[in-house]
């Protein structure tokens, strides 16, 4: 079989290889550079001392190494759909979006093609299931629920799920490390990125402002009305969030933003009411895979609307205009609309479906 394996030079990646070697199986090796290019000119990210442990991976176990420079790629469309989000009032997900757009879709079509299977360090799981006459490739919760990273794959499409390997999901996070240093691995102690190459690297807040600049606009107090004070833009800030409002007798969390007027609306409090919902709409809802459960009115499923170990659990109703609501079981902090909720089976294992999140209802 004819194996790519996407290597970082972080850990997880570094074992992939060793794991794959111990298979029988010697993968040619890439290195994705990302990064940030504009008219204004060129963002790099510091990639030497990654490169430089992928290229000892590749020399110690005799693969063939290349770098593949997806920058104008990344711009294209990583970047230019968080800033688009952003400017519309929406929380994106650029994680999620790198994955499917840049790993898995800009590679494949530039590098990937030739390969049976591409191979990756995340934390997932394929497994194989007849659903009706035909036989379809699931991708799956891994082993270790703090690690798992199938919210960041939800938006994946089938014929890049089919390609993926995932050699470590079912290990646990202390297994991968120490399996690095039984193999003498140099990255068998670094500590784990912190996201794609520009949130990990700039200062988001500096990121936005040069692209979206400052405009002052009113915090005001959900539940009476009162201005409490201003804010730089609606921009920099997020539902649910905390930090950054600078205001005195908090704790307060923004709740809702008019995007119009350039308001933040807050609430105070260590657990407020007005910070929580239990009904989400879903726009764009598909299943990764093929529908598991035909027609019904409800289903009770298992979901996610952010990179948490936990679950929750609610009832799915659909409707003919691609459109999708959760109710949940219990009250959920900081909904936001743009980020994406992704869908398992009862059982937290299969992942199923998965949409945009529109609207929150209390």
């Amino acid at each position: 079989m004819n194996i790519a394996a996407l290597v970082s030079g972080g850990v997880d990646s570094s074992v992939v290889v060793h794991l794959l070697k111990e298979q029988g199986y010697t993968p040619d090796i890439f290195y994705i550079r990302i990064g940030m290019e504009d008219e204004e000119g060129y963002i790099d990210c510091p990639a030497e001392e990654d490169i430089e442990i992928t290229q000892w991976i590749a020399h110690k176990y005799g693969c063939r190494f290349e770098e593949v420079n997806l920058h104008k790629e990344y711009w294209d469309n990583v970047v230019s759909y968080t800033i688009d989000s952003v400017r519309r009032g929406l929380t994106p997900n650029p994680d999620v979006m790198c994955n499917r757009l840049i790993k898995f879709g800009a590679f494949n079509e530039r590098r990937g093609k030739e390969y049976d299977r591409i191979a990756t360090g995340h934390y997932a799981t394929t497994v194989e299931r007849r659903v009706g006459q035909s036989q379809y490739t699931f991708l799956a919760t891994a082993k270790d629920p703090i690690k798992d990273q199938t919210d960041f794959l939800s938006q994946l499409d089938y014929n890049q799920i089919s390609k993926l390997m995932f050699p470590i999901g079912h290990l646990l996070k202390s297994e991968v490390r120490s399996i690095a240093h039984t193999a003498a691995l140099p990255s068998a102690d670094r500590k784990d990125s912190q996201g794609i190459c520009f949130l990990g690297k700039i200062n988001y807040n500096d990121f936005l402002r040069r692209y979206l600049g400052e405009r002052e606009g009113k915090i005001v107090e959900m539940e009476t009305g009162r201005v409490l004070g201003t804010h730089k833009g609606y921009w920099f800030h997020t539902i649910g969030q905390r930090k950054g409002l600078f205001l005195s007798g908090g704790p307060w969390f923004v709740v809702r933003k008019d995007i119009d007027e350039n308001v933040l609306y807050v609430s105070q409090g260590y657990d407020p009411a007005a910070a929580h919902g239990n009904v989400i709409t879903l726009m764009g809802f598909r299943y990764l895979s093929t529908d598991i459960w035909g027609a019904f009115d409800t289903k009770e499923v298992k979901f996610k609307i952010r990179h948490t170990p936990e679950f929750h659990q609610g009832h799915l109703t659909l409707s003919d205009d691609g459109m999708a609501r959760i109710v949940s079981d219990d009250a959920i902090q900081g909904i936001a609309a743009g980020q994406y909720a992704t869908i398992y089976d009862n059982e937290a294992h299969l992942v199923v479906a998965t949409g945009m999140i529109a609207t929150t209802e209390n």
